[in-house]
């Protein structure tokens, strides 16, 4: 009768436990990251391949065209107006690049008008489109436009945004 090796028969009763720790420690790894889409393989979505805001931001002007603009902050480069910086392309950079929340989702920019209301996560100034660009920080005046907006108003920038970036 031939002997089991002596270091092959404790790797054979280990080796669930092993099993286990791996799916325990990669569970745990995933579970106390930072919460952000990433996928299954750590790849974060392509953002960077959405169109130009300033395309979209034009084209929400002119499916709503008494929404606020928001763009006479002075630009901290050209000391002139930056007439292309409004509101809407600010929603749009803060949604796609400070929250990175996808840009299809209807749900996603109720979040995102959330934040500005007060209602869902913080906003920091610090972090906040314009903010290394114009010579003020346009948050303060950018929340107290979408608060002014009523909800049918704020339903239809929502609505335009969805539709804008899932027809792209």
């Amino acid at each position: 009768m031939r002997k089991k090796s002596l270091f092959i028969q404790p790797l054979f009763k280990t080796l669930p436990a092993l099993t286990i720790f791996t799916v325990v420690g990669v569970i745990t790894s995933f579970a106390t990251t930072e919460l952000k889409f990433t996928g299954i393989i750590g790849i974060q979505p392509a953002i960077a391949q959405f169109p130009n805001s300033g395309d979209i931001d034009q084209i929400i002007y002119q499916k709503i065209p008494d929404l606020p603009r928001e763009n006479q902050y002075i630009s901290k480069e050209t000391k002139k107006v930056a007439t292309n910086n409004t509101l809407v392309s600010r929603i749009i950079s803060y949604h796609n690049y400070v929250k990175r929340r996808p840009p299809n989702y209807r749900l996603d920019w109720k979040l995102t008008l959330a934040d500005y209301l007060g209602a869902n996560e913080m906003m920091y100034e610090k972090f906040y489109p314009g903010n290394d660009t114009l010579k003020k920080n346009p948050l303060k005046g950018d929340r107290a436009a979408i608060k002014k907006l009523n909800r049918r108003q704020r339903n239809a920038l929502v609505q335009a945004l969805v539709d804008s970036f899932s027809s792209n």
